[in-house]
């Protein structure tokens, strides 16, 4: 007999729905991948600690490096305290330092785990921040924190940079000084205003053509120092363009979690293997990682169609779940981990879980079931139960 509940319609009455029923997809064991692929991971909260959530962060540390291990065991790269880990909603620097500490020294124990970590300029507090030179000292005091662990950085956009920058050459000087004093080849990470209202024209300009041949420009005077640019503006039209201009031997990491599956498998576009495919540092694959892994192993043997047929019914999950306000898609992201069995309850750093509508969750459901995400449905199932009655709803 199918497992069923009453879940909430968009309308606001309930219907019955009955699961489908489908396994989800296993990866196959040991097939190397021929696209480096970073799932950006969460972070789970502590809910014993006694703090006040909304001002202060705890961490449970254990279940959250677990959850690094889980996505290392699938082929996948971590990009630590990104975004997706609630960097700057209500992931701290000192808090987001201990992160990448311990995520490298769980790497150590897995052959072939790449971790990149995020570098920013988070710490400082933006109403002091007066000057370009401000925000250069910030990122390199993170980035000589990082490098003392052996990280690899994700030069993460700045809030400050945003706000203090005059003009596209602000942006060209601060990156001229990271680049130059790198250790090894870092990523750098343009996130649109859609995921951070406070990047809006990032670059130096709202255009984003214009914004785009600065960040081409930067990149071209420092190209053995950057070895891609994660971008993510949600229009695969503009990555695509981008990613035929860069520099040889430069990635581009698409960061597009509502087109990810056609910007990987690519367009063969011209001789210049960067140039026609997208590589992957997606914060959707936290949601989906067996299901990236598999897709990403059919992709390796050659097998599109497969990689298709396994990504594809992902994509409207990935829609649903960075729907508007897409800086609100943590909160998806931990919901999917929840309702999976990888932590023990739905609370997330500075109380994000309270960002989405019961409805919003009710339909991630349906989709997650749809994709043949649910790892243990009878799990889900009460789980999900779970939330409906917190909210007073019996199914």
């Amino acid at each position: 007999m199918a497992l069923s509940l009453n879940l909430p319609t968009a309308g606001g009455t309930l219907a019955p729905y009955a699961l489908r029923g489908t396994a989800p997809v296993k990866p196959d064991a040991g097939i190397k991948f021929n696209r480096i692929a970073y799932s950006a991971a969460h972070v789970v909260a502590d809910p014993l600690a006694a703090i006040d959530p909304w001002l202060q962060c705890a961490v449970d540390w254990d279940t959250t490096i677990a959850y690094r291990r889980h996505l290392f065991s699938l082929g996948l790269g971590v990009a630590e305290a990104m975004d997706t880990a609630q960097r700057g909603m209500g992931l701290d620097w000192p808090t987001s330092l201990e992160l990448i500490r311990r995520s490298l020294d769980a790497a150590k124990d897995m052959p072939g785990a790449l971790v990149a970590s995020g570098c920013g300029t988070d710490h400082l507090n933006i109403d002091d921040v007066k000057s370009v030179d401000d925000v250069i000292r910030g990122y390199e005091e993170q980035m000589a924190a990082i490098e003392a662990l052996g990280g690899k950085l994700i030069v993460m956009a700045s809030r400050a940079l945003a706000r203090v920058a005059k003009s596209p050459a602000d942006y060209e000087r601060v990156y001229d000084r990271i680049l130059s004093q790198a250790k090894q080849p870092v990523v750098l990470h343009w996130l649109g205003d859609m995921f951070d209202p406070a990047l809006a024209g990032y670059w130096g300009t709202k255009d984003v053509d214009a914004a785009m041949d600065t960040a081409l420009g930067i990149i071209a005077a420092h190209p053995q120092k950057v070895d891609g640019i994660k971008i993510s503006l949600l229009d695969k039209d503009k990555e695509i363009a981008m990613r035929r201009r860069l520099s040889l031997g430069v990635r581009m990491y698409t960061g597009d979690d509502f087109n990810y599956a056609e910007l990987i498998a690519g367009d063969g576009f011209g001789g210049e293997p960067t140039h026609g495919k997208s590589d992957a540092l997606l914060g959707i694959f936290d949601a989906i990682a067996p299901a990236a892994s598999a897709a990403l192993g059919a992709l390796a043997q050659g097998n599109t169609e497969k990689f298709h047929a396994i990504l594809g019914p992902t994509v409207p999950l990935s829609r649903h779940i960075f729907a508007a306000p897409t800086r609100f898609y943590k909160t998806g992201v931990v919901f999917m981990a929840w309702l999976n069995g990888h932590q023990k309850h739905f609370t997330m750093v500075g109380g994000q879980q309270s960002t989405r509508s019961l409805p919003h969750f009710a339909e991630l459901f349906r989709l997650a079931d749809a994709a043949n995400l649910l790892e243990q449905p009878e799990l889900a199932v009460q789980r999900m139960k779970t939330l409906l009655a917190l909210h007073g709803v019996e199914s």
